[in-house]
C-alpha cells in the first residue's frame, strides 16, 4: 500500500487536477484552471488578455527578479533583495544606502540603479512549427540544436533590428516540444526611490533566510524612466517617468487564513520532469560541491574584508548571492534525503518502463530511453573533479582573469565569418560587454581578487594526475615561487585592475591580444584549449540529453495525458494558492501570519536582529496608524500561501481574489527547498511581505507618506 501511495503521489506531478494548486502556468493556459470556482472574484480575462489591458501588463522582469507598477508614474515595487545590487553599487562609505536605507524626497533626488533593466511583455506567440521546421529530418542532436539556435537568433534579430527598446526571448518548453516567442519593451533607466535600511529589508539575514516564521520587510520602490517620446533609453536627465497602461491598486482589506491569492511573475528554472539520473547527479555531486565551494568563498570574503567597511560594501552583493544559493542547495539536498526522493523517482520510472514495455510500439520508442540518458552521464563522471575546479576559473577566480577570458572570446568571435559565429553574436555583444564593465569594477577589491585566484590555483594544483587542467603547468613549474608570490607578481604587472584599460582590450583583435604581455591574458590563452574542449563535451552532452528528455516527455504525454505545465524558464507565469500554515515536523504547527510583535521579540540589537530603535518605539507606543489588522490588533508583517514559486519570482506581486496588491513574494520555506523538483501541497509555501507592513514602514519609519499618496492609498 505504501508503494502504491508513493507512485500515485508522483503521478500527480504529470496530471492536471481540478483541485490542485501546483503549477507555474503559462498565461495562455489560465482558462484550463477554473479559477473562479477556486476563489478568484474577477474575470480571468482581467488577469490576462492578449487583446486588452489586464493585470499581467503591470508586471515586469527586473534584475533577475520581478516587480510591478503601482502608480501611473512608473513607480515599481519589488524586493529589497532584488534591488540589493543596485543599492550596493550606489553605496559608499560616505553614503551607505545598504545599511542606512535611501529615500528620494523629490524625483530629482532619485538615483540611478546601475546596470538594471526592466522588461515589460508586449506580446507572446507560439512559434513551435517555425522553430522545429528548420531542423526537420535532422537526427543528429548537435546539428539539430545548431539549426534551432540559429533560427531562434535570426527570428529574434528580425524583431529587434532597428528597435532600441525591443527585446525578444524565444523559450523552449517541455524539453523542446514547444517554443514560445516573448516580445518585450525594455526599459534602461531605472532609479531607486525608497529602500528601507538593512535592519528592515534584510532583518534576520542569513539566519532567517528561507525560514519561517519570517519578519523581514523585504521591499523597495524604484521608478521606470523613458525618453520624452516614450522610448526605453539609458539614463538621461531629460528622461521622464513612464506611464504604464495598468498599475496595481493596494488591497482594501486584510487577508485571513484560507483566502485565495495569486501571483504573476518570472520564475527562473525548475526541473520537475527530470529523471532519477539527474536527481542522483545533483543530490550527490552537483549540489554538494557547490555548497562546499560557496561556503569557502564566503569565509574568504569575510576574512579579507574584516574591519574594512569599503571592502564589505564592494563584496556585499557577491556574498549575499552565494549565501542565498548555498542555503537553497543545502535545503534541496536535505529535502531529497529526508523524502527519499531518488528512490521515489526510481519507483515512478519502474511503472513508466512497465507501461512502455506493454506494447511493441511504445517499447521500441520508450523502453530504453532512461537507460540511454543515464549512459550520457558517464561522460561527465570521468572528469568531474577537473570540471568542478575548472568551473571556478570561469568567474570565481578573480575579475582580471574573467575579463581576459571575455576579451579572448570576443576577439575569436569577431575573427570568424558571420556564418560561423555563435548565434546572436554581433557588434552589439562587444558594445554590451564594454558597457558592462562599469558595473563590474565598482565591486573590485584587490585583496579579495588575489585571494580568489590563489584559492583557484591551489585547488588546480591538488587535482589528481589524470584530471589536471592543462595550460597551468607553467604556474607550478618553479618550486621556488609560491602560488601566493605568483599571484602577487601577476597583480603588480597586470593593468586589468583598471577599468579604462579593460575597455580597450575588449575591443582588440585576437592578434593584438596575443602581443600583450599581461599575465592574466597569458593564463586565459593557456587554458583556452581546455575550455573549448570542455565546452564542446558539455554542449554535446546537453544536446543529447535534451533530445532524450524530449522523447521521455513524449512518453509521459502518451501515458498520462497532456494537462501539464512546462518547467519554469524565466518566462512570465501564473500561480495561485490559498493562505495556509503548515506542519514542518511532529507536534509543530506554523501559523500563516507573522506580526510586528515578532519583529520586536527577535530584536537583540545585534545584526542581523537589530531592529531600528524607531521601529521598536512605534511598536511600544502602538503607533500603527491605519495599518494594523483589527483581528490581530497588530501589523501583519509576512504571510504564507500555497502559491508555487521559485527563484526569479522574488518581487512578484501577490494579489487577492479581487486582483488587488496584498503582498510581495520574497522567499520559500526551507522544508520545501526540494520544490524545484516536486511540489508538495502540505509543505511548500510562498513567503510574502504583507502590503500593510510595506505601507507602515514607508509612512512611519521612512517618513515617505508621499509615496503612498502617489499609489492612491488614502
Amino acid at each position: 500500500m505504501k508503494k502504491v501511495t508513493i507512485i500515485f503521489t508522483l503521478l500527480l506531478i504529470f496530471i492536471l487536477k481540478g483541485n490542485g494548486q501546483e503549477g507555474m502556468w503559462l498565461l495562455s493556459q489560465l482558462n484550463q484552471l477554473d479559477l473562479n470556482k477556486k476563489g478568484l472574484q474577477i474575470p480571468v480575462s482581467d488577469v490576462y488578455n492578449p487583446d486588452k489591458a489586464s493585470i499581467s501588463n503591470a508586471v515586469v522582469q527586473l534584475g533577475g527578479g520581478t516587480a510591478s507598477f503601482v502608480s501611473k508614474d512608473g513607480l515599481l515595487i519589488t524586493n529589497h533583495h532584488v534591488a540589493f545590487t543596485a543599492i550596493q553599487r550606489a553605496s559608499s562609505i560616505a553614503s551607505d544606502y545598504l545599511k542606512n536605507g535611501f529615500l528620494a524626497v523629490k524625483r530629482a533626488d532619485e538615483i540611478k540603479a546601475p546596470g538594471y533593466q526592466a522588461q515589460l511583455l508586449t506580446g507572446m506567440k507560439d512559434v513551435t512549427a517555425e522553430v522545429l521546421g528548420t531542423a526537420s529530418g535532422i537526427t543528429d542532436p548537435s546539428e539539430k540544436a545548431k539549426r534551432i539556435n540559429a533560427k531562434i537568433a535570426a527570428m529574434s534579430n528580425a524583431l529587434e533590428n532597428g528597435k532600441e527598446d525591443v527585446s525578444v526571448y524565444i523559450a523552449s518548453n517541455y524539453n523542446g516540444k514547444q517554443y514560445i516567442q516573448y516580445v518585450y519593451k525594455t526599459f534602461k533607466d531605472i532609479r531607486i526611490v525608497y529602500a528601507p535600511p538593512m535592519s528592515v529589508g534584510n532583518y534576520g539575514g542569513e539566519t532567517d533566510n528561507w525560514m519561517w516564521p519570517r519578519h523581514t520587510g523585504d521591499f523597495s520602490f524604484m521608478r521606470v524612466y523613458v525618453s520624452p517620446d516614450g522610448t526605453g533609453k539609458e539614463y538621461n536627465e531629460n528622461n521622464v517617468p513612464y506611464h504604464p497602461v495598468v498599475f496595481l491598486k493596494v488591497a482594501d482589506g486584510f487577508l485571513k487564513e484560507g483566502d485565495f491569492t495569486f501571483i504573476i511573475g518570472y520564475p527562473g528554472q525548475t526541473t520537475r520532469y527530470r529523471s532519477s539520473t539527474s536527481v542522483h547527479w545533483n543530490e550527490t555531486i552537483n549540489y554538494p560541491f557547490a555548497i562546499k565551494n560557496y561556503g569557502e568563498i564566503i569565509e574568504l570574503l569575510d576574512e579579507k574584508t574584516k574591519n574594512n567597511h569599503d571592502g564589505e560594501i564592494k563584496v556585499a552583493s557577491l556574498k549575499k548571492g552565494l549565501a542565498n544559493v548555498m542555503k537553497n542547495y543545502q535545503g534541496k539536498v536535505d529535502g531529497m534525503r529526508k523524502t527519499n526522493f531518488y528512490e521515489k523517482k526510481l519507483a515512478f520510472e519502474k511503472e513508466f518502463v512497465t507501461w512502455a514495455n506493454s506494447k511493441p510500439v511504445t517499447k521500441a520508442r520508450y523502453g530504453d530511453i532512461l537507460q540511454r540518458e543515464k549512459a550520457e552521464y558517464t561522460v561527465l563522471e570521468g572528469t568531474r573533479e577537473r570540471d568542478n575546479v575548472f568551473g571556478i576559473f570561469q568567474g570565481l577566480a578573480g575579475t582580471p582573469l574573467a575579463i581576459a577570458q571575455q576579451a579572448i572570446y570576443l576577439a575569436q568571435q569577431k575573427d570568424k565569418p558571420e556564418s560561423e559565429r555563435d548565434p546572436g553574436f554581433s557588434e552589439k555583444t562587444v558594445e554590451g560587454a564594454i558597457d558592462g564593465l562599469q558595473y563590474t569594477y565598482p565591486n573590485y577589491f584587490e585583496p579579495v581578487e588575489k585571494a580568489l585566484m590563489v584559492r583557484a590555483l591551489k585547488m588546480a594544483k591538488e587535482l589528481p594526475s589524470n584530471q589536471r587542467i592543462t595550460g597551468l603547468e607553467y604556474v607550478f613549474s618553479d618550486p621556488s615561487i609560491s602560488i601566493e608570490q605568483f599571484v602577487d607578481n601577476a597583480f603588480k604587472t597586470s593593468k586589468l585592475g583598471d577599468m579604462a584599460y579593460a575597455k580597450t582590450i575588449l575591443a582588440m583583435s585576437a592578434k593584438d591580444l596575443e602581443t600583450l604581455n599581461d599575465p592574466f591574458i597569458k593564463m586565459a590563452y593557456s587554458i583556452d584549449p581546455m575550455a573549448t574542449d570542455i565546452q564542446n563535451i558539455n554542449q554535446k552532452f546537453g544536446n543529447n540529453v535534451t533530445e532524450l528528455r524530449k522523447v521521455y516527455m513524449d512518453g509521459l504525454y502518451e501515458w498520462k495525458g497532456t494537462g501539464m505545465y512546462p518547467d519554469a524558464n524565466s518566462s512570465i507565469r501564473f500561480t495561485w494558492g490559498n493562505v495556509k500554515g503548515y506542519k514542518p515536523r511532529d507536534a509543530v504547527w506554523y501559523d500563516p501570519f507573522t506580526t510586528l510583535e515578532g519583529v520586536v521579540e527577535k530584536d537583540s540589537g545585534i545584526e542581523p536582529f537589530d531592529a531600528p530603535r524607531t521601529l521598536v518605539e512605534l511598536y511600544k507606543k502602538r503607533d500603527f496608524g491605519k495599518w494594523a489588522n483589527p483581528a490581530m490588533k497588530d501589523i501583519p508583517v509576512a504571510f504564507l500561501s500555497q502559491c508555487d514559486i521559485t527563484g526569479g519570482n522574488s518581487g512578484s506581486p501577490v494579489l487577492n481574489a479581487k486582483g488587488q496588491l496584498i503582498g510581495v513574494a520574497f522567499d520559500g520555506n526551507y522544508e520545501a527547498m526540494i520544490s524545484d523538483w516536486q511540489y508538495d501541497l502540505k509543505l511548500q509555501r510562498c513567503i510574502a511581505v504583507d502590503i500593510h507592513y510595506v505601507m507602515f514602514i514607508t509612512e512611519k519609519l521612512g517618513k515617505a507618506g508621499f509615496i503612498l499618496d502617489e499609489m492612491g492609498v488614502h
